[in-house]
Parts: C-alpha cells; sequence; structure tokens
C-alpha cells in the first residue's frame, strides 16, 4: 500500500437496516486482477437498497457499485497496455458483498477489476450542471452513470443471447425483431444503444414511456410503445409476431407477464429477465413451451462462488471470460464517445448524499434518470 494513503477512510455501509456513513472503514486491499483507486464520483443504483432490504448484504459491509476514479495501483496480473498508475476510469463491483465486503464504491478507495474497467475519455472532466442529458462520457458525473447498466447490456447480449461482437455490420445478425420492456433504465438505454450498433436484429421495439420516445430513438429504437397504452402486448403481438429474444429490464411479475405474452408463439424464444423471476411466476395457461426464461447475474463476473442470502450462484468461469470480452471490445466506443450515458442529476455533498440517493430510488424517485454524487 503506498505511503501516502491514510490508515482508513470514510465510506458508507449497512448499518441496522440502512446506509449509514462511517469514517474509520480500512481502505481496501487489491488482489492481482485489481487496481486501487482514489473515488472521484459515484452512482446510485437499486441494488444497494435490495442488498439493504432483501439482506443480500452482511452487515457493516461496504455498500456501492458505480464509480469513476484515478488509478493509484495495480495488482501483478494487470494488463499494462490498458492501464496505468495516474490513468482515470470507470468500473463497478459488487458492494456489499458476502466475498469482499470491504470493498463498495461508496468509499473514498476502491478495489477495481480490470476485467469490469473502462479508461475514461482523454478529456474528462467535471461539469458545473445539475442535470445532465444523456450523452458522451466526458465528464467525471456522466461517466460513472455508465459501468453497470453498460457490463449488463453487454453481457446479455454477448453472454446470452449469443450476439457476435462486431461493430456496425451490414447484414443483422437475426431476421427477427427484439423487444425491449424498460427501455428507458439504465440497462434498457444501454442495450438500445448495443442492439443498434452491432446490428443485431431487423428491428428493435421499445417499451417506455412516451417522454423518452425522442431520446430512445437516437440510439437505435425503430418503435417505441408506451407502457400505459391499453392492451399494449396484444398491439405488438398483432405488428411483430415473430419477437424471438425479449429483454425485460424492469422484470415485476407483471411486466413480465406482459412481455412474455408479446413473444413468438412457435419458434425458439429466449426471454431474459433481471430478478429471480422464472416460469413459475407466468399464469399455467399462459405458459409457452418454446419460450425458455433466462436471467443474469452481473455479480458472477468476480469468478468466484456467490452468496446473496439464501440464493448461491456457483463459479462461472465463461461468464467472466465473456464479459472481459465485452469490456475489451466496448472499451474505444466509450472512449470516443459513441456509447452514450443516460441522463443524470448530481448531488453536491459526496457521501453524505448516499442515504438520500438510497432512500429515492427504493421510493421510484429515479426514473429514467441516474442519480450521481461527486467526492
Amino acid at each position: 500500500m503506498n505511503a501516502q494513503l491514510p490508515k482508513q477512510m470514510k465510506a458508507v455501509v449497512i448499518g441496522n437496516g440502512k446506509a449509514v456513513v462511517k469514517k474509520d472503514c480500512p481502505i481496501p486491499e487489491i488482489e492481482d486482477d485489481f487496481m486501487l483507486i482514489k473515488v472521484i464520483a459515484v452512482a446510485g443504483n437499486p441494488s444497494e437498497w435490495k442488498h439493504i432490504d432483501m439482506k443480500l448484504g452482511p452487515e457493516g459491509s461496504i455498500l456501492g457499485c458505480d464509480a469513476v476514479g484515478k488509478v493509484l495501483k495495480l495488482g501483478s496480473k494487470v494488463d499494462t497496455n490498458q492501464f496505468h498508475v495516474g490513468d482515470i476510469v470507470l468500473s463497478f463491483v459488487h458492494g456489499a458483498s458476502n466475498q469482499r465486503p470491504k470493498n463498495g464504491a461508496f468509499g473514498e478507495y476502491i478495489a477495481v477489476d480490470q476485467a469490469t474497467t473502462y479508461k475514461a475519455p482523454a478529456n474528462i472532466k467535471h461539469t458545473d450542471l445539475k442535470n445532465l442529458y444523456y450523452g458522451p462520457c466526458n465528464t467525471f458525473e456522466g461517466a460513472v452513470a455508465l459501468p453497470v447498466s453498460l457490463t449488463t447490456a453487454g453481457i446479455v447480449i454477448h453472454h446470452d443471447m449469443g450476439l457476435k461482437l462486431a461493430w456496425e455490420p451490414k447484414e443483422p445478425q437475426h431476421d427477427f425483431p427484439i423487444l425491449i420492456w424498460g427501455g428507458a433504465t439504465g440497462v434498457g438505454q444501454i442495450l438500445v444503444q448495443l442492439a443498434k450498433k452491432i446490428h443485431g436484429y431487423s428491428k428493435i421495439v421499445v417499451v417506455a414511456s412516451k417522454k423518452h420516445e425522442e431520446m430512445l430513438k437516437s440510439f437505435g429504437a425503430d418503435e417505441v410503445y408506451d407502457y400505459h397504452d391499453e392492451n399494449i402486448a396484444q398491439v405488438i403481438k398483432s405488428k411483430y409476431p415473430n419477437i424471438q429474444h425479449a429483454i425485460d429490464t424492469v422484470s415485476t411479475e407483471q411486466t413480465f407477464s406482459t412481455t412474455y405474452k408479446c413473444v413468438d408463439d412457435v419458434n425458439p424464444v429466449s426471454l431474459m429477465q433481471l430478478l429471480f423471476l422464472s416460469e413459475n411466476d407466468i399464469p399455467v395457461e399462459d405458459r409457452k413451451p418454446n419460450v425458455k426464461v433466462l436471467s443474469t447475474m452481473i455479480y458472477k463476473v468476480c469468478g468466484m462462488d456467490i452468496r446473496m442470502a439464501d440464493f448461491k450462484f456457483p463459479k462461472d468461469v465463461t461468464y467472466r471470460k465473456d464479459t472481459f470480452e465485452f469490456v475489451k471490445f466496448i472499451r474505444p466506443y466509450v472512449q470516443n464517445g459513441e456509447i452514450k450515458h443516460m441522463p443524470v442529476k448530481v448531488f453536491d455533498n459526496g457521501l453524505e448524499d448516499i442515504p438520500e440517493i438510497t432512500n429515492m430510488i427504493r421510493d421510484g424517485k429515479a426514473a429514467g434518470v441516474k442519480f450521481v454524487t461527486v467526492l
């Protein structure tokens, strides 16, 4: 550990069922594939309140996933062709994990895995704005909105849906449409961009609030349906009867059931949801033998067995390999601005803002926007 580093740091931990700011947390150690960074900005995600409320994370563990910061130290196996001390990087960690409870994004220092780390654009700077529209990752506040959403979307597209990592090929990889339910979520916005840029499908059909239509079409959506619309599943199904890939980024029982109704009745279907739903959550009379329900857990990128309350995920080497492949593939397009971050609301008080941000996300006040605070 560098001599100039303090022995303790401020961080936000799980304490008695809520997010609590502490000033005496240890600086995380780095493993061979990791880098130590000094955190510049962090972003909130639903993961934080779920780890608290569902008791997925242990008491006293450091919360937080998304961070941007300056590299201070490299582990022995970090690729020095890619990363150097002094680089500004954006990355994510599994905050409040049982595996690494002392390493979460909501700390003054964190250890980040090279497999989930992106280099920031060379011209990155702070913004004076409190609200950012979507755009290239040329500000710290915009860049920190990206890592979890981008990596999740990438692993869904590449590992789960099996799309090739090719930038703007002339022909679609699949001659059928994809349905993305929840296009304005962090993952949804990236999925639309990726589906377009790697030309995965003949059409990109998106469900979101109609107020997001202009943004989503600029990302590549061919058609945007408002989830408030009456008989929406029937309307989508009548125009696009051959949807064989569908992704429900909202993943409530209601959105999952409605997405399920939209897909093809005959051809093999892959339907992705992002929580712990399964075919058992679909009414028996609506189930189709051609539909395969998929799930993903981005924290499996750690290459270790994962335990979250009663949920257990065995070590998955292929998952880590495919994530690494995607991150290396997409890094240049993050740096050159072709991949856009979602809209951002900037808070002013650093880690002291995190309890409020966590509560606001829990209460559904972050729809279509990422809450960010600068340290």
